[in-house]
């Protein structure tokens, strides 16, 4: 039994099925009550906080279409699965448009109901929870997408963040690489007095160091070979706002020095021009390097050092925060399938356990690219197993290998994922809809638009 059991209504105008639905979800370790009519599920909907609604569609008086409309309209987040022995295209579009959160073909099969029921309750608790930390995250910090918080490591983070984001100080953000070092620097910018400053940035270690000197301090026309335009450089472009030094550590020595004079002084001088410039800059800067070891070794100047490291911020890798990877997988998730047109409603149960269990050595970064390639890949509802990077899922003797999608259109790909998980399964229908996180009807039809049936197709088990 849960320890605190969802609420679900069952809605059937058939006693039998009605009362042996109740009977099966309360075995289940879930709270239940029944309506005989959609006019009774409306009225307990109003008066009970239910945590998901399984209706008939086919209902004498008020049906499962008008029933989930004004449940929906009194409730935009009760979730609400329909059930029905008339399944066609134009009932599944009309339940969907009316706010369905999917639908169920009579005789149900039960492991598919019991897998709908817990993705359907998981998925908007997890957008529950991410919301819930927004807004207590958010109390005093403007947040960006995908900041998202619930280890304590990231919540002492946040803490820090938070403190020192209305001040001036020079903050140096360490942290592997991938941790999200930038967006913490931005973090600090949007939630400080120079909001709405500029908020530049530059890597220090992608360029030589004639290039970072002319990039970050400006020149003038013909100050050397190439210089055919004065230009202002980036600290002159971060007046009245911040400036953002990545990779800080791998700055030559010769550059430290002026950047330690222009921290001192306040001002920059371009290259090839006399006078210096005022500046008014608020400097963030972030390493993935041990920058006391540098200093040790003579590769960091020390007196720089002190000066960048008013505050200091450390990010902790993401196998050290697993607590925050659902939450940020599902963030990346809403974001890569809005962008690719997609209706994706989240991870498998085996997909999440396989991302959860991953050491991530590239960090958030890794796991926005991983879930950005599965949702372009993703073929049903949910993002399953097989479309991971196979650096996630090596397989083993219950998956499938990875397939080759070289040079082959969408449909092909699909048609060739559903070929080699009916492989593994041995056939089995079932089971393979259900590793492909789609419905077992919903193969069929891709079965048949693959085959150019016209029916159904064949029965298997």
């Amino acid at each position: 039994m849960k320890n605190n059991p969802e609420t679900l209504l069952v809605v059937d105008d058939d006693p039998g099925h009605r009362i042996m639905l109740i009977t099966l979800l309360s075995e289940w370790g879930y709270q239940v009550q029944g309506a005989e009519d959609g006019a009774t599920a409306v009225r307990l909907c109003h008066e009970t906080p239910f945590d998901l609604v399984l209706m008939d569609i086919r209902m004498a008086g008020l049906n499962g279409i008008e029933a989930l409309t004004q449940i929906k309209a009194w409730n935009p987040a009760i979730i609400v699965l329909i059930m029905t022995a008339w399944a066609n295209t134009e009932t599944a579009v009309s339940a969907m448009k009316a706010g369905a959160w999917d639908y169920l073909t009579k005789p149900l099969d039960f492991d598919e109901l019991k897998m709908t029921i817990e993705r359907a309750l998981d998925h908007v608790a997890l957008s529950s929870e991410n919301q819930q930390l927004r807004d207590v995250l958010a109390t005093h910090l403007q947040l960006q997408e995908g900041m998202v918080a619930r280890s304590d490591a990231m919540r002492q983070v946040m803490n820090l963040v938070q403190a020192v984001a209305p001040s001036e100080a020079t903050v140096l953000i360490g942290g592997e690489s991938g941790t999200g070092k930038e967006r913490i620097a931005r973090l600090i910018h949007d939630n400080s007095p120079r909001r709405n400053g500029p908020f530049i940035a530059i890597n220090c270690g992608a360029l030589s160091e004639t290039l970072l000197e002319s990039e970050l301090f400006g020149h003038v026309k013909g100050a050397f070979t190439g210089a055919e335009k004065a230009r202002p450089g980036r600290f002159a472009a971060a007046n009245k706002g911040t400036l953002f030094l990545d990779e800080i550590g791998e700055m030559p020595l010769p550059m430290q020095v002026k950047l330690l004079r222009v921290i001192q002084e306040r001002e920059v001088q371009r290259l090839g021009e006399d006078q210096p410039q005022k500046i008014d800059v608020r400097l963030l800067a972030a390493t993935n390097r041990d920058l006391q070891d540098r200093v040790a070794t003579g590769e960091f100047r020390q007196d720089l050092w002190y000066r960048l490291n008013v505050v200091s911020i450390t990010l902790p890798p993401l196998r050290e925060r697993v607590e925050d990877i659902p939450l940020l997988a599902d963030a990346f998730l809403t974001r890569f399938a809005r962008r690719n047109g997609k209706q994706l409603k989240g991870f498998t149960p085996q997909a999440m356990d396989c991302m959860l269990k991953y050491r991530w050595p590239g960090n958030i970064r890794e796991l926005e690219n991983a879930v950005e390639r599965a949702v372009v890949l993703a073929i049903g509802d949910y993002v399953g197993l097989q479309v991971l990077p196979p650096t996630l899922n090596p397989g083993d003797d219950q998956e499938p290998s990875p397939l080759v999608f070289d040079d082959m259109s969408l449909e092909e790909i699909e048609q060739a994922a559903i070929a080699r998980m009916l492989e593994v399964t041995g056939g089995n229908k079932s089971e393979a809809a259900r590793r492909l996180g789609i419905t077992r009807k919903t193969l069929h039809q891709k079965i048949s638009r693959g085959t150019g049936e016209s029916g159904p197709g064949s029965s298997s088990a």
